[in-house]
């Protein structure tokens, strides 16, 4: 499916997964949200398989709403290497969780990826190619980005639009727009005086676009978001889809 690695591959990830999971009420009254299963495999083995398969070492992982089930679950992961960041005193929101796992991630680029979000591989690996399209010297924040056609359980706009560089300027709802697809490569000097406190990753995007930093990859593949319960049948059904392709291929 991929080539060689990348020499820029990162080492480390952070996986977000310490949120109440609200919208999935009822299943998440007693499960957290990335314990949900789609197709017989939960959403937090689906993104740690991901980091795995990218050859990925060392995956931080955020709890907070029922965190002992949390550990519970990971403490048999052998690889990637998974670290717990603890929540359990306070939800940190997706920037402040980051920051707050910075002595585990290291001062190198890293991953992020969403633990209620995952992908189909196409022909490539994702990771790997988000990791080739990183450069340094022009990129603060590298976003994966899905077109419409192939997102399935996304039922809002899409978020940014990309010109021919690969740079991302805000613009909800703007055709032949892109969706943010819960994949990032960043540098963790953007986070530098940040406080030990809740916050947001989109204020990083948004201060990384004033600057012309902030960028897209378009995945290749399916990509699927659970957010809801009605969303896991139809979530199902890509995977089904996908695992006849490849049997047939």
């Amino acid at each position: 499916m991929s080539g060689a690695r990348p020499d820029n591959m990162p080492d480390t990830a952070m996986v977000l997964a310490a949120g109440l999971g609200k919208r999935m009420r009822p299943i998440t009254d007693t499960l957290p949200k990335p314990l949900v299963q789609v197709a017989g495999r939960t959403l937090i083995d689906r993104a740690l398989d991901m980091l795995e398969h990218a050859g990925v070492g060392t995956a931080v992982v955020n709890v907070h709403y029922l965190a002992d089930q949390m550990e519970a679950h990971l403490a048999d992961r052998v690889t990637p290497h998974v670290v717990i960041s603890d929540e359990r005193d306070r939800l940190m929101d997706s920037a402040g969780g980051v920051i707050r796992a910075l002595p585990h991630l290291g001062d190198a680029p890293f991953f992020i990826l969403n633990a209620d979000t995952f992908w189909l591989e196409g022909t490539t690996s994702n990771l790997e190619r988000l990791a080739l399209a990183w450069d340094d010297a022009t990129m603060d924040i590298l976003l994966m980005v899905a077109d419409t056609d192939q997102a399935t359980g996304h039922s809002g706009s899409t978020d940014y639009r990309m010109d021919a560089d690969g740079r991302l300027a805000r613009d909800r709802g703007v055709a032949g727009g892109v969706i943010y697809a819960g994949a990032i490569v960043l540098n963790p000097r953007i986070f530098d005086g940040a406080g030990d406190e809740p916050q947001s990753l989109n204020t990083y995007f948004d201060a990384a676009e004033r600057k012309g930093r902030l960028f897209g990859m378009k995945m290749d593949g399916a990509w699927i978001t659970v957010g809801t319960p009605d969303a896991i049948a139809p979530a199902e059904a890509v995977v089904a889809a996908h695992g006849e392709q490849c049997d047939a291929g």
